[in-house]
């Protein structure tokens, strides 16, 4: 099993947040390689502030990740927006943990380097994404009820 140096930092008022114990095992179920990463819970504003720094579009996104290094081993940073996930949870009717599980798995797959910038790339990466998720005793994430 790769060796993983995981921090989590809680910056949201945001309630029901999961574990460190959850989010370590998320990881762990997706990761490849030795990999130090750090996943940050923010609240709306800060997630929007990054969003749009980074990556030009002024609204707060559920999960943004920041690949820092890939030698010696992977190191990276992952933000997750509370209230976005909250929201969207409700709106696919799905279990809040289920959806922290699948865009903590999301999040690692772009640190490994998998995309979904064209059809092929979202295809393959959501195939890996829905074998973790469901692995780890979730529904499939892309099944629309």
């Amino acid at each position: 099993m790769p060796a993983l140096k995981l921090a989590v930092q809680y910056a949201s008022e945001q309630g029901h947040l999961p574990s460190r114990a959850q989010f370590r095992s998320w990881v762990h179920a997706a990761l490849r390689i030795d990999t130090e990463v750090t996943i940050r819970l923010v609240d709306e504003a800060e997630g929007r502030a990054l969003n749009k720094s980074y990556r030009g579009k002024d609204y707060a996104t559920n999960v943004l990740t920041f690949p820092l290094s890939d030698e010696p081993h992977l190191i990276g940073d992952i933000i997750i927006c509370a209230p976005v996930v909250a929201s969207e949870a409700t709106a696919q009717q799905k279990s809040l943990i289920a959806h922290y599980a699948h865009l903590t798995v999301h999040g690692i797959l772009h640190l490994h380097g998998y995309d979904h910038e064209n059809e092929a790339q979202a295809a393959l990466m959501e195939s890996i994404e829905t074998a973790i998720v469901t692995k780890l005793g979730y529904a499939d994430p892309y099944l629309i009820t």
